[in-house]
């Protein structure tokens, strides 16, 4: 005897052999135990979720000799001529190949005929979206008014392609995608029952591939059984489905935490080595993406058995935003894969993209021995330092502090912010007096005499932390310095909605209204301080208010771009209500102006 398939040898021949559509089952058996009985039944899903095998279910527990019923006996003449696909009264037709309207008026023309040994005549018709508008036509009026003896039993994969008119007189059963669990239980029973030894991470992979279709699993696990000489091992479906194992995977998200450029290029080579499909081993990396952002915004979550303890582990070391990013770039590599050079270096520049465009949080400025530090002498006024040296000018100070020694050496007093107005004219000689708290900051080099002060024209820095403070960090210039950050995602829109209420020395006091409360988290927070301190150059602390207190603050970048956005648009609609050619159209034709589709001209 040829061997048989396990597609069709494990083929349900009962409603309780079917696997998961629960949904379906339920109403066919409650209905069949009731006989309430419709005379048309559309089967509906992806291919190899059970369509076909359902309705010849039904047609069995139809004609069964032992009576209507969900259970049918499965060992009378009918049942086993149904199972057999030898059963006069069940006529199968392959809607694929019989699309024109002879072929159904030639199908329709026996409808009139009583069954010859069944109780009813079924008709299963599969692919039905295939037939011809015209073979529709001729099917509507039997379909609404058929026979008392006749059963029509139609499935399709495409039921969008189905006109209205047949849908509306069919019960319609959309069969779902079957999931990773319901697929690997399945085959670890049929592997049981047939003697074959399985390791479980290898069913879970074959599942995954069959993507929601019993039948491609099953065919699949043929294959496999195959491959492997008649076992069913993880090492064998790595390689014939080009894949790639939890601890592979887990390996090159370990390389992304860390960023090691070296390690996944190694990984990447290996995999090439080893004849791995890139494609699936994307698909592997977005599956584990999605489990590490659903484990961290849910934590307590059911995740899936399949789920490796080294993925939790991942999903508390790594942030979400880059999370959300890594799975983006993913998207975008798998899409862009066939357009490598070749699918090794696309996806190896996938890794880099991953590397390159991750966020880094901005750390505080390297000093190193050109710390800042008071004078000795709070009360002498401010002095700048000798000329600096080459090495000293391309490493120590930030752009803001140039600028500041830039204004020292033209006789100033006090440093302007560079983002915030000009620098100042030369002020009179009468000198300025610099109070006590306003003590000076210089170098840490040797104090130069007044002459050699005013002779040097190298950047050169005298400021106070306080001066510093007030000047670059004002209600007035604010949303001018927070637009110039570059900062990504929550960080940026705590930063466009927070108000600057007023700088305490390096305390930086800002407001938040109580409904935005959600985006000022410990990340961003620190981000937000973080950038602030790079931009200014030096370390500064963010205070945010308390919501409910009432505090005078100063406006927000998310406010001033609402305003310019509003204003923006009022002048559109200024523009378009004055012009006259529009005025002329109105009276011509009786027209009227939808403000709603006017947008501003950027």
């Amino acid at each position: 005897m040829s061997y048989l398939v396990l597609a069709r040898k494990w083929r349900p021949k009962s409603f309780a052999e079917v696997v998961g559509q629960q949904h379906v089952l339920r109403a066919l058996i409650n209905g069949l135990d009731q006989n309430r009985l419709h005379h048309a039944f559309l089967f509906s899903g992806t291919r190899g979720v059970g369509k076909t095998t359902l309705a010849r279910i039904l047609a069995k527990s139809l004609n069964c000799e032992q009576g209507i019923s969900s259970t049918p006996c499965g060992e009378c003449q009918s049942c086993t001529e149904v199972d057999n696909g030898r059963f006069v009264d069940l006529i199968e037709v392959d809607a694929a190949s019989r699309t024109k309207v002879d072929d159904t008026r030639e199908l329709l023309d026996n409808v009139q005929y009583a069954p010859s040994r069944g109780r009813y005549k079924v008709y299963l018709i599969d692919e039905v979206h295939m037939l011809s508008t015209s073979s529709f036509n001729a099917l509507l009026k039997t379909l609404e008014e058929p026979p008392p003896h006749v059963k029509f039993l139609f499935a399709t994969t495409d039921p969008q392609k189905l006109p209205v008119t047949i849908l509306s007189r069919c019960l319609q059963f959309n069969l779902r995608r079957l999931d990773l669990t319901q697929i690997s239980e399945h085959l670890a029973f049929i592997l049981q029952q047939e003697q074959i030894q399985f390791e479980s991470e290898a069913l879970t992979q074959l599942a995954r591939a069959a993507d929601g279709s019993m039948r491609d699993a099953l065919s699949l696990l043929d294959q496999a059984i195959a491959f492997g000489g008649g076992e069913v091992s993880s090492d064998t479906i790595f390689q014939m489905l080009g894949s790639i194992s939890q601890d592979q995977l887990t390996t090159l998200l370990d390389a992304l935490l860390q960023q090691d450029a070296k390690a996944l290029l190694t990984q990447a080579a290996e995999l090439a080595a080893l004849g791995r499909d890139f494609s699936v081993v994307l698909d592997l990396l977005l599956g584990a993406l999605q489990q590490i952002a659903t484990l961290q915004l849910v934590p307590d979550m059911d995740m899936p058995e399949s789920l490796s303890p080294q993925l939790a582990e991942l999903a508390k070391d790594f942030d979400p935003e880059t999370i959300q990013l890594l799975y983006q770039i993913a998207l975008n590599g798998k899409r862009d894969l066939s357009w490598a050079a070749d699918p090794q270096s696309g996806f190896e520049m996938t890794l880099l993209r991953m590397l390159s465009f991750q966020p880094l949080t901005p750390s505080a400025p390297d000093t190193g021995d050109q710390t800042l530090k008071k004078s000795p002498s709070p009360s002498k006024p401010a002095v700048t330092s000798p000329p600096v040296s080459k090495a000293v000018s391309s490493e120590a100070s930030p752009t803001s502090a140039r600028e500041a020694l830039k204004q020292a050496n033209s006789g100033q007093d006090t440093v302007a912010s560079p983002a915030a107005v000009p620098p100042a004219p030369e002020p009179a000689a009468e000198p300025v007096q610099q109070s006590a708290s306003s003590a000076a900051i210089a170098l840490n080099e040797p104090e130069p005499e007044p002459a050699a002060v005013q002779a040097t024209e190298i950047d050169t820095e005298t400021v106070t932390a306080d001066t510093l403070i007030s000047v670059d960090l004002s209600p007035a210039n604010w949303t001018q310095i927070i637009a110039e950050l570059k900062l990504s995602a929550l960080t940026r829109q705590l930063a466009e909605n927070s108000a600057l209420i007023r700088t305490e020395q390096q305390a930086v006091h800002l407001s938040l209204s109580s409904e935005l409360g959600h985006l000022a988290t410990d990340k961003s927070r620190q981000r937000l301080q973080a950038a602030l301190s790079k931009k200014l150059g030096q370390e500064l602390k963010l205070v945010f208010a308390d919501p409910t207190d009432n505090v005078q603050a100063g406006p927000t970048l998310a406010v001033e771009r609402a305003e310019q956005a509003a204003e923006k648009q009022q002048r559109a609609v200024d523009a378009i209500q004055n012009d006259p050619a529009v005025e002329f159209i109105k009276n011509t034709f009786n027209a009227r102006i939808i403000e709603q589709s006017i947008k501003p001209i950027d």
